[in-house]
């Protein structure tokens, strides 16, 4: 990067960060709460709404039907909290509910959940935002005016201050966070103290409209549904909870119990007070209605266009702290930037999961690299343009938002425990020691629980919202899930296709002539024809240069160069900020400096591509490289292709072309007839 933009970059995000310091990003688990948990725990503002919201289609008689719903929100809690913590101990590695998948279910079960996690990744971050917007446009006008502008500016902002790293985002998005809880759980207890122990009548905003139900008198079959359809709005209050299992890398060690122990905080935390939150709206006589323009009755008369529905969270805090007093004003604030910062979670598991994908080649390759700060920048921008784009689509509207929410999770959870039970089975078959088995027995039972729970919810939440907006989110997922098979079918054919053979053939049969420094990253088909070209222009000196990012895979590297014993010297440059194009460029000035009448000629291997979306997943660092090296005094850049069997293709479009006769070009005549007006010798 230039230095006309390398300065505004460090001012946003900071300095670089070596690569040895990954250890000192790694989280204790007071950060780690707010960081993974803060997506479940401020879920808590608008998930009870969302109960009766749908409870108020039959009128504020089902109200009643809404503790009952707390308590099975509850129970799915804390089964699912219980299953995550088998899931931590038995896959500490990062993958979470894909690597269960994977490993146990197959690899379509695995990209299958991927894809379900990616999508319900972005929405959190559309809903959380679009849901913190809404908060402050109560206090705020401007803000519900511009509500688009006003949230994509909260995702970059956002982006912003994670590219900065996972640890300082985290110790700056703590505070809101602890805030936020410390004022919900005052509001319980003085809520709680004042209607049992002082007696006081605490009345919401609302606590005088009416409702009119759009269904009255519902019974049977259709009450059930309804039930069922508020219980799938109450389940948002889960999502977010597999993103600790995806993030144990992200812990300090012990990494799996200190994950382990923040799940369980973060459980207990989010179940007191969802049910907190709802039995103070009992209390207080909240209303709320899907379109409280026409249903919600004051004085006999509709409300009209011009109201605006406050949330539940809002309006308990107004009548037990008092409308305008410090501790409304504190507690609406802290829940307005909670629901911002929830986003984060998101933010943490989005890159992580694309990281993992990208290695395991089901994503492009630069979503594994991490960034100047050591965080997984591709991902972070990836995820800040799918939700920003969502955003702009659905207009920053969270009602419209939560209905594609929660199927995503929900499929993960289901498929994660399922795999879990078959991990335990596994297991079983080969241990011997009853204390051991007596624990996989036990971990098996609550896994395989969750794992029906959590299906039953699947089904009901797909059965109650597919109509009113899941099925994009099934959309979304299946184009994940098409485009992830397809980039990994493509990399398979490239890696067979370029992969070194074990004798001799055309690629690195010597040619005839010249050479200086060959760009190497493996031993494959093109580095071999390049070393070949390279041997051919007989140079003075002869080098092959790979620059170490990964130090396992420069470690094959010389292990598969010795045993090939390729007679040309391997240098390989340290580069301790994972960049690859200016160690390579300090190198070949090195070179000029200590004799500056050579000419240095730097060879790349290049892949010859048919298809325009196969340049963004190869010779990206090549062309880094390329632009660089043009620049510098001295140096001769030398791309030896190698042609991929899609590039054929090219050649096809390019013949016909060439075969295609333009507009006009009778009207100039053939060139044939050019030719045979020439004199004749």
């Amino acid at each position: 990067m230039s230095k006309l933009t390398d300065v505004p970059k460090r001012i946003l995000i900071g300095r670089a960060l070596r690569s040895d310091r990954l250890g000192e990003t790694l989280l204790p688990k007071r950060v780690a709460l707010p960081v993974f948990a803060s997506d479940p725990l401020s879920s808590v503002a608008y998930a009870p709404g969302e109960v009766l919201l749908v409870l108020s289609i039959a009128g504020l008689s089902a109200y009643h039907f809404s503790p009952w719903i707390a308590v099975a929100v509850v129970v799915l809690m804390f089964t699912v909290v219980a299953s995550y913590r088998q899931n931590v101990h038995a896959y500490p590695s990062g993958g979470g509910d894909y690597e269960v998948a994977t490993t146990n279910l197959g690899s379509k079960a695995g990209l299958t959940v991927a894809s379900a996690l990616l999508v319900d990744y972005v929405l959190t971050v559309a809903v959380s935002i679009s849901s913190g917007i809404e908060n402050l446009g109560s206090a705020v006008p401007f803000v519900v005016e511009n509500k688009v502008a006003c949230a994509i500016g909260v995702i970059v902002l956002l982006t912003l201050m994670n590219l900065r790293g996972v640890k300082e985002s985290g110790t700056l998005f703590a505070i809101p966070t602890y805030v936020f809880v410390a004022g919900v759980f005052l509001m319980i207890v003085w809520g709680a103290f004042r209607g049992v122990v002082l007696g006081d009548d605490m009345r919401a905003p609302t606590a005088d409209f009416e409702i009119k139900p759009e269904h009255p008198g519902l019974a049977g079959f259709a009450l059930l549904f309804l039930l069922l359809r508020a219980f799938s709005s109450g389940c948002a209050a889960l999502t977010g909870v597999e993103a600790i299992s995806n993030g144990v890398p992200a812990f300090r060690k012990p990494k799996s119990r200190n994950a382990a122990t923040t799940l369980a905080m973060m459980g207990l935390l989010a179940v007191t007070m969802f049910c907190g939150i709802i039995g103070l709206a009992m209390a207080t006589d909240v209303r709320m209605a899907e379109n409280p323009a026409k249903d919600l009755i004051h004085d006999g008369a509709p409300l009209g266009p011009d109201y605006v529905q406050d949330p539940v969270i809002s309006q308990v805090a107004e009548a037990v702290f008092g409308h305008g007093s410090l501790l409304f004003i504190v507690l609406a604030a802290a829940t307005a930037l909670v629901l911002f910062l929830a986003a984060n979670t998101a933010y943490n598991g989005f890159p992580l999961l694309g990281s993992i994908l990208a290695q395991d080649r089901y994503l492009p390759r630069q979503l594994h690299t991490r960034g100047d700060r050591l965080a997984f920048s591709n991902g972070i921008v990836l995820l800040a343009g799918a939700a920003g784009l969502l955003v702009w689509v659905y207009g920053a509207d969270s009602t419209r938002l939560i209905q594609l929410y929660i199927v995503g999770v929900f499929v993960s959870f289901t498929l994660s425990q399922t795999g879990m039970v078959r991990h335990w089975n596994r297991l079983l078959g080969a241990e011997k020691d009853p204390a051991a088995r007596r624990r996989m027995v036990r971990s098996r039972a609550i896994n395989a629980f969750g794992a029906f729970f959590t299906g039953l919810v699947l089904v009901v939440v797909l059965l109650t919202k597919f109509t009113h907006g899941a099925w994009v989110a099934l959309l979304g997922m299946c184009i994940f899930y098409a485009t992830m098979t397809a980039i990994r079918r493509h990399y398979d054919r490239v890696a067979e296709e370029i992969a070194a053979p074990g004798t001799p053939t055309d690629d690195s049969v010597r040619p005839s002539r010249v050479h200086s420094v060959v760009l190497v990253s493996k031993v494959h088909r093109p580095a071999l024809r390049a070393l070949a070209y390279a041997k051919l222009l007989r140079s003075d000196t002869l080098e092959a240069l790979s620059v170490n990012v990964d130090a396992e895979e420069t470690r094959a590297l010389r292990d598969e160069w010795e045993r090939r014993d390729i007679d040309v010297p391997l240098k390989v440059l340290d580069s301790p900020y994972r960049e690859v194009t200016r160690p390579v460029i300090e190198y070949v000035k090195s070179l000029r400096a200590q004799s500056p009448r050579d000419v240095v000629s730097v060879i790349i291997p290049e892949y010859v591509v048919g298809h325009w979306y196969e340049h963004f997943l190869h010779n990206q660092s090549a062309l880094r490289l390329k632009g660089r090296l043009l620049f510098t005094p001295g140096v001769m850049v030398t791309s030896v292709p190698y042609q991929l069997e899609s590039s054929e293709a090219a050649k096809l479009r390019a013949r016909k072309r060439q075969d295609w006769t333009a507009p006009g070009s009778v009207r100039r005549g053939p060139a044939e007839r050019a030719k045979d007006s020439s004199p004749r010798t």
